[in-house]
């Protein structure tokens, strides 16, 4: 079932808007060709423009000696629970209390993330599991318990987890989290915090060829805190330069400026206190400047009259290939096995060899694979293979009961499964509604949001992935690809079907129309695009409409579905032509590059030194830049490609020098820049075919 690598065939990637030719160009040659700025809600893009902590942080000072010593904080959840241990043997029995106490033992560990939930063995007393709730409650404050199915339909087992509030806090839905907006943060720092200061220090993060997370934890592992300490609007690519805001908890600027020594390809700026932490969703795009290197096509003209295309058009808004994984076990394969209910076949999906890992990696997949060995697979595979680890941790306690070791998988990762399934089908229908309808005019039975007072057949617009009473909180970030939910208009929108009086009135345009994501609570188009949802579905034995299992989660029911654009056009568009000689250096200059003054060498526009020559230097306005943008993208992933150079043909009679063109735009959350980039060259945007480009 599995492929060998995802092409953009296989997931509806399939049409253009322009007929133009393409041209030949290299995506991420270098890290340092992909450049992202994040765009907060009020527009402003995030840039790093200074180093240094604001001088009136020194009369803070005493603080610092009081306020952010956490070397005696409470890092040590679990200390001595040796008695409340032999309690809970006499009421669980001696499996489950060995089992708790080696869940506790990787509680004291203190990495929350990679602590999966311990499900005790089947009880079908009810009064029984009762006390054992109560006695959770009444011991064990920092941890959670629920009720869950069993490994058959008759038994019920209770489930373990960590509180996401931590031992000192009230849980995920007590009054004071709720009060403070449900932020997750590290509760350790200052005592005698100073009242004049927020509570929260917003930074700029600019990181190189690191993500986000991966930068927050060098970060929180330097000041002694949690990765939950941290927030931020979304995630950002690895294989890039990127900044972006952040806030932590209770922390000094001087202690934080000071890291800048310490830290490599991260550097962290423009602080200030703030009363409210970052939460994700809280931004309104990114900003995007792109170098395509070994840029050859038959003239100069063909890409100036493809990138001006691409500025005034647009592109269709497909979800790119980093939306389904980047290995050969493509996630919306397994998305579809959730929602059919085949629950070991998830497992082994995410758990298969695929190719193009790390030979340890490789082995500890083909061990459990021939030998089904559970904990000599665990020994085997590190840490940061969270999914997989979860799966495994479970199994280990509940061996064969596969639907909880796919609970067990935090929400965020396993919800990227269905999302990639929906994708997939959203993809397939953008590329129907382009080859039978054109893109250029709104015909009858599109979808598009209500520009009026609702009359005639609407619906209100879905804004959320999860039903209120789901169990569990609809997470808006999927890591760490995905973000939850794609499109999230104006909740007073509406979404009505294209009528032949709409039509005769011209209100919409082609920019207006839309198509869902598959869910409980959307509408589909009432034309031929609709029938492609269920024919695709009907081919992997699907139901949209109904559930075939009772796991409410990955049921299609529960998920409530949303609605996203079909085109989109680049917003605040720039493109311009250089040359260069020397591969190994950047073409752009960073935000860090600015702070240090250096210029970057090498670099002039063709036949423009002054880099103003009008026909080399273009900006369209879009007229959609008041669009609402509410959540993150996550941009290419795989590895970056180091390739060699050879000769551009076009505008250089030098056979040294070689053509790059350079590309700044916004993008919407949750719109891709790659498909952009696809639009343009006319060719595939997966890492594979981009490291062949110059063999």
């Amino acid at each position: 079932m599995a492929m060998k690598t995802v092409e953009e065939s296989h997931v509806g990637i399939s049409c253009y808007i322009s007929n133009l030719p393409g041209f030949r160009g290299i995506l991420k040659q270098r890290y340092s060709d992909f450049i992202v700025n994040e765009v907060d809600r009020d527009g402003q893009v995030v840039h790093l423009s200074s180093l240094d902590a604001p001088p009136e942080e020194e009369q803070q000072k005493s603080v610092q000696e009081t306020g952010t010593n956490t070397s005696e904080s409470d890092a040590t959840i679990v200390t001595s629970y040796a008695s409340l241990l032999d309690s809970f043997k006499s009421l669980a029995g001696d499996s489950n209390a060995a089992h708790l106490e080696e869940f506790l033992n990787q509680v004291n560990a203190g990495d929350d993330k990679s602590v999966a939930p311990l499900v005790l063995s089947p009880d079908s007393n009810k009064s029984h599991r009762t006390a054992v709730h109560n006695f959770f409650k009444g011991n064990f404050k920092f941890l959670v318990t629920d009720t869950v199915d069993g490994p058959d339909a008759s038994s019920k087992c209770i489930r373990v987890r960590l509180n996401s509030g931590g031992p000192n806090n009230n849980g995920r839905d007590s009054k004071k989290r709720k009060e403070r907006g449900d932020k997750p943060f590290d509760s350790r720092g200052s005592k005698s915090w100073p009242e004049a200061l927020g509570k929260f220090l917003r930074f700029h993060l600019y990181k190189e060829n690191k993500d986000t997370q991966e930068a927050l934890g060098v970060i929180g592992k330097m000041l002694g805190i949690q990765s939950r300490s941290f927030g931020f609007a979304g995630t950002k690519d690895k294989r890039a330069i990127t900044t972006q805001r952040v806030t932590v908890y209770k922390q000094l600027v001087s202690r934080v400026a000071s890291l800048n020594e310490r830290l490599f390809g991260i550097k962290v700026g423009d602080f200030c206190y703030v009363n409210e932490g970052l939460v994700l969703g809280q931004l309104s795009g990114n900003r995007f400047t792109i170098t395509l290197r070994g840029v050859v096509a038959d003239s100069e003209d063909t890409i100036k009259a493809s990138a001006d295309a691409l500025g005034r058009h647009g592109f269709i808004n497909y979800f790119g290939l980093q939306r389904f994984g980047s290995g050969s076990v493509p996630t919306h394969l397994i998305g579809a096995a959730l929602f059919r209910g085949e629950w070991e076949l998830a497992v082994d999906m995410i758990l298969d060899p695929r190719d193009g890992e790390k030979e340890a990696i490789a082995k500890a997949r083909k061990y459990y694979k021939d030998r089904k060995d559970v904990e000599g697979t665990l020994r085997q595979l590190p840490r940061y293979l969270v999914a997989e680890r979860a799966v495994l941790q479970n199994l280990k306690r509940s061996p064969g009961n596969y639907v909880q070791a796919l609970k067990a998988i935090p929400r965020t990762l396993r919800m990227m499964y269905i999302h990639s399934y929906q994708s997939f089908l959203w993809n397939h229908a953008a590329s129907t509604r382009v080859q039978k309808y054109g893109t250029e005019q709104v015909v009858l039975g599109d979808l598009v949001y209500c520009k009026e007072s609702p009359t005639g057949k609407i619906t209100e617009i879905v804004a959320s992935e999860c039903d209120d009473d789901s169990g569990d909180r609809c997470d808006s970030n999927i890591e760490d690809e995905v973000s939850a939910e794609d499109i999230q208009e104006e909740s007073n929108s509406f979404v009505k079907v294209v009528t032949a009086e709409d039509l005769n009135s011209g209100c919409y345009t082609i920019e207006d129309v839309i198509l869902p994501m598959p869910g409980s609570r959307v509408i589909y188009p009432t034309n031929d695009v609709a029938k492609v949802y269920h024919d695709l579905a009907d081919k992997d034995r699907i139901s949209l409409t109904e559930c075939v299992h009772n796991v409410k989660e990955f049921s299609i029911t529960n998920v409530t579905g949303s609605y996203r654009r079909v085109f989109q056009k680049p917003i605040n568009f720039e493109w311009e032509l250089l040359t260069y000689t020397d591969g190994t250096k950047p073409l752009v200059e960073t935000d860090l590059d600015k702070i240090k003054s250096k210029p970057v060498n090498g670099v002039r526009p063709v036949d423009a030194p002054d880099a103003k020559n009008e026909d080399n230097m273009r900006q369209l306005e879009s007229s959609n830049d008041d669009i609402n943008l509410n959540t993150d993208d996550n941009e290419i992933e795989g590895e970056e490609v180091i390739l060699p150079q050879d000769e551009s043909v076009s505008g250089s009679n030098s056979q040294d020098s070689q053509t790059a063109l350079k590309l700044s735009f916004t993008l919407p959350t949750s719109c891709y820049a790659t498909m952009a980039i696809r639009e343009l060259l006319k060719t595939s945007t997966s890492v594979a075919y981009h490291k062949t480009l110059n063999q």
